[in-house]
């Protein structure tokens, strides 16, 4: 059998405060929208442009303490971990989302102005609709 490779490295900015919600059996599940910027320069104009990516990322247990009570709107993190496709149905349509799950660790104590501008985007699919039925830490 051959080996594959699930992992996912990002540093950015957080996009809006940590949505912190409890399983059942009362482990800590939060989500966060993570800004990432790649620049590039544009060829014909000789600009630099900024491309904004946005992420959703999934911690357990006690990081998504962490990041509930800690970290904010704007907090430089680093995410490590791996992703993760989830479906639910909304008017009768499936939909599907791929998530990073992992750790979130704080990269500096304040934000900084290399935040991003604007805020994540309002289309995301829920974060709280399937959680409810989890128990543990799938990771």
């Amino acid at each position: 059998m051959v080996a594959s490779v699930n992992e996912v490295r990002l540093i950015g900015h957080m996009g809006a405060a940590p949505e912190v919600r409890y399983t059942p059996s009362g482990t800590a599940v939060a989500t966060v929208t993570l800004a990432t910027k790649k620049s590039r320069k544009n060829k014909e104009t000789n600009e630099w442009v900024e491309r904004t990516e946005w992420h959703r990322v999934v911690v357990w247990g006690k990081n998504a303490e962490f990041v509930g009570e800690y970290l904010g709107q704007g907090s430089y993190v680093l995410v490590n971990g791996e992703l993760q496709t989830r479906e639910w149905e909304k008017d009768g349509v499936k939909r599907y989302t791929t998530e990073i799950h992992g750790r979130i660790e704080p990269l500096e104590k304040k934000r900084t102005a290399d935040a991003p501008a604007g805020n994540p985007p309002e289309d995301l699919p829920p974060a709280s609709a399937d959680y409810a039925g989890l128990d543990d830490n799938p990771l």
